[in-house]
């Protein structure tokens, strides 16, 4: 039997979702709730690798009992058990029944990752560590630009010029479907969907795009970086704590 969860957590006090020695992680976190749950070691396997710092409003992960054996639990009382020994800042919302040769992260069809930026000269206690806060405005001509520019990245592109140097990646290939901003306040939210995401992928994008609201680069220029494969020409690696696993989708169902 094997059953998926959907989970949310806040990421600032884990070193990333896998397990790692001597680190607190959303993995082993969940492993350490399996086992007291279930009374017995249970393979947890992510849709993800989250890095230390990321957020996840709609993560989902498969529950298997290393042994074989059948999860006595029924489905529908397995998030309120977990709920019990998880800590605060992680919780499972919901428990489905798949096929056991269900695989949570090579079968996803498509992703959605969000990232908040603060865009004030003020700080807001109750953002910190969910937002990057970015004091130069962005005024409503220059997110204009950066959403001409943010429209170049849809379509099948190789991306290699926007993932962090040092990764292993040989198939640095996705397709995009969107990329878009949104402003609310003080408050821009940015939303991008595709097939999948490179190491930092999604923090080196929105970096590149605030290079466009400052007037470093031009929507033009985007498709130049991507046909570079070079880093360098791309933006900075903004922080962890704006970005957010927001949606999964699956063949057989969204899962969001």
């Amino acid at each position: 039997m094997t059953v998926l969860l959907k989970i949310k957590y806040d990421g600032t006090e884990f070193s990333g979702y896998q397990v790692q020695p001597y680190k607190r992680t959303v993995q082993g976190t969940l492993n350490d709730a399996s086992l007291s749950v279930f009374g017995k070691r249970c393979n947890i396997t992510g849709c993800s690798r989250t890095d230390s710092g990321v957020h996840a409003r709609a993560f989902y992960a498969t529950v298997k009992s290393c042994d074989g054996s059948v999860i006595s639990i029924p489905v529908s009382n397995i998030p309120r058990a977990m709920n019990s020994v998880l800590p605060s800042d992680v919780s499972v919302v919901a428990a489905y029944e798949v096929e056991d040769s269900f695989h949570p992260r090579y079968d996803v069809v498509k992703k959605e990752y969000e990232y908040l930026i603060h865009n004030s000269a003020i700080r807001d206690p109750f953002l910190n560590n969910r937002a990057y806060q970015y004091y130069r405005p962005i005024d409503d001509i220059h997110l204009e630009l950066m959403n001409r520019a943010a429209d170049r990245f849809c379509g099948r592109h190789d991306f290699r010029a926007f993932m962090s140097e040092g990764s292993s990646v040989t198939d640095t290939v996705r397709e995009i479907e969107y990329a878009v901003f949104e402003r609310t306040g003080d408050i821009i939210r940015f939303k991008i969907c595709g097939n999948g995401f490179l190491y930092n992928m999604v923090r080196i994008i929105v970096g590149t795009l605030l290079d466009v609201s400052a007037d470093k680069i031009t929507p033009d220029d985007i498709d130049m970086i991507i046909e570079s494969k070079n880093r360098s020409l791309a933006g900075q690696t903004v922080p962890a704590c704006g970005l957010y696993l927001s949606r999964v989708e699956y063949p057989y169902k969204k899962a969001d």
